[in-house]
């Protein structure tokens, strides 16, 4: 496939159909030589890999069932084994961590491009015959799973990247009509945002934005 066609196309694979072999180490360093190349303001390169492959997925287990279950202390024993089986959802697992470092680029700037690193991730897999799914859920808020994957108040867990063979093509999803999310500007605006919602109460995550303005 064109590189064009493949963003046209593009669909995340329900983890229930990622399976069957991990990439070679060949491509995962292909994939993360991808990922690394990502829009990166003032090269601060503000984001960092953790690779789960082979055994690592099941040694994480106890990292992730430890965790749930200080969190859900009435969690069954069936749950937390679910929890330990997390990692081998798929054969290859990739975490982004976004770390805000000081320097001339804002912030969200900064978490921007570890989420273009996630995208990356997937898309530089896809370009190589794999299935993938970006997902955070509970363990990326986990401060228990972040001590883990060496976090600090400088970082976020941007997501986990499951990649691995697609066992099953999924059925593609409905996409918003470009006239809704598009407004040409002329010389008055009234943009087009979409489907409304309720005002949700959202916040940006930790304390990074205390660190870019700490020059």
């Amino acid at each position: 496939m064109t590189l064009l066609s493949s963003l046209l196309t593009r669909r995340s694979t329900p983890i229930k159909d990622i399976g069957g072999d991990a990439p070679t180490p060949d491509q995962i360093q292909t994939i993360l030589t991808a990922a690394s190349r990502v829009p990166d303001h003032n090269k601060l390169c503000p984001w960092w890999f953790v690779v789960f492959e082979g055994e690592a997925r099941v040694k994480f287990g106890a990292v992730l069932s430890a965790a749930f279950a200080r969190e859900n202390p009435d969690a069954a024993p069936a749950k937390l084994e679910l929890e330990s089986e997390r990692f081998t959802r798929a054969p290859l697992i990739i975490a982004v961590i976004s770390r805000i470092k000081r320097g001339k680029a804002p912030a969200w700037e900064q978490m921007l491009s570890s989420g273009a690193a996630c995208y990356i991730l997937c898309l530089a897999a896809n370009a190589l015959g794999y299935a993938t799914n970006w997902l955070t859920e509970w363990p990326a808020y986990n401060e228990d799973v972040r001590k883990a994957l060496g976090c600090d108040d400088r970082d976020n867990i941007a997501g986990f990247i499951y990649i691995g063979q697609q066992l099953q093509k999924p059925e593609d999803r409905p996409r918003p009509a470009l006239s809704d999310i598009v407004t040409p500007w002329v010389d008055r605006y009234t943009p087009q945002k979409g489907e409304s919602h309720e005002k949700a109460d959202l916040s940006l995550p930790l304390a990074g934005f205390r660190l870019c303005s700490d020059k």
